[in-house]
């Protein structure tokens, strides 16, 4: 990987992913009825915080706009490098509680929350898709690549290679023309745009549009340990659902460095700054203002500002879902709600795809 490039994106790529960001964010508060979002997670756990403040909290803000919001729980996917199957309905009830308590509303807003395995029609749109890209551009794609080494595995099935066209089938089923992401995924959107680009010319059809990435102010958020994303695989995150016993003792085992004195350069002191944005963003004071107001009092007085400020912010979301989890039936409701609306889409979509490629019958 060169200077110019992080994340296997370059510079230029990123900053023009970032100049669409800022002009689609401009024109979904002007015009939030023009656009529709999908976006999603893989069932793998429950969320943690750079989950929500890479992505949930943009999706929220859309939903809130009056943005038709489908938010897809990605289960085929996990299978693709995790044996977990046993524990896959699980972590779909858990990862929809988390949706909810976050404050992503289907019952008061245009949301629909939906595992992707229980839209076949979706799935469907896989094989068609596939014969639109080479297995060249698939080998390229640098978030397959990180996903393959983060999974240390010496076998790699074939559902790695393609889940980034699968990907694109979960967005363009609905017609999605907006999908926040994080910076990693970025890769990832400029495939389905190909994907969709391709499909039209190639069937003389204007079906499918190309989706931009919406970007949140916080595309790329660090673990504890301050150099890596973070990931409940790297075992340096915390969960949105973390008490604050477990919030306190997560950060108080959060790397620093020798240095008393606390400054924001995330360049020569990133476990340093990475607090300080963590608590930056719970409190809505800029990573300096925060660092001159610890100055000299050293890293425990930092890992005690960004205790605080993270228990604060999370105080209600984390009440909020204990209430959720009595309520089984209420959570339920929600995904076989989801689950109709999502199939409803997915048939009219494949209908439509059907008849311009000429296999109605």
């Amino acid at each position: 990987m060169t200077i110019e490039e992080t994340n296997g994106i370059s510079n230029a790529s990123f900053e023009r992913a970032v100049q669409k960001s800022k002009l689609l964010e401009a024109d979904l508060y002007k015009n939030p009825s023009k656009y529709r979002v999908l976006t999603g997670d893989r069932p793998t756990g429950n969320l943690h915080i750079g989950h929500y403040f890479g992505s949930i909290l943009n999706r929220v803000k859309l939903q809130n706009l009056g943005v038709e919001t489908f938010i897809l729980i990605a289960d085929y996917q996990v299978l693709t490098d995790r044996d977990v199957f046993k524990d896959i309905s699980k972590y779909v009830f858990e990862l929809t509680l988390d949706y909810l308590a976050c404050g992503l509303d289907p019952k008061q807003h245009n949301t629909c929350i939906f595992p992707h395995s229980h839209i076949p029609e979706l799935n469907q749109l896989l094989l068609p898709f596939l014969t639109l890209v080479s297995l060249s551009e698939l080998n390229k794609n640098p978030t397959v690549k990180e996903e393959i080494s983060v999974s240390g595995k010496e076998v790699i099935n074939a559902g790695m290679y393609t889940y980034p066209v699968h990907q694109a089938a979960d967005i363009l089923f609905c017609r999605s023309n907006v999908v926040p992401v994080g910076k990693d995924q970025l890769p990832h959107i400029e495939l389905t745009r190909t994907i969709a680009k391709r499909f039209n010319t190639k069937f003389n059809t204007n079906l499918f549009p190309e989706p931009v990435g919406l970007l949140s102010e916080s595309p790329l958020i660090l673990g504890l340990d301050g150099n890596q994303k973070m990931s409940k695989s790297r075992n340096n995150s915390i969960m949105i659902k973390a008490t604050e016993d477990e919030t306190f003792k997560l950060i108080k085992s959060a790397k620093t460095d020798s240095e008393r004195h606390i400054t924001f350069d995330p360049v020569n002191r990133p476990e340093v700054s990475n607090l300080l944005r963590l608590s930056s963003l719970c409190l809505g004071k800029s990573p300096d203002e925060i660092a001159k107001e610890i100055g000299d009092l050293g890293s425990g007085k930092l890992k005690q500002v960004t205790t605080e400020a993270l228990n604060s912010y999370f105080k209600e979301i984390r009440e909020k879902r204990k209430q959720l989890e009595s309520d089984r039936s209420y959570v339920l409701g929600v995904l076989q709600d989801g689950i109709s609306k999502a199939r409803q889409v997915a048939i009219e979509t494949l209908d439509e795809v059907r008849e311009v490629m000429n296999m109605k019958i």
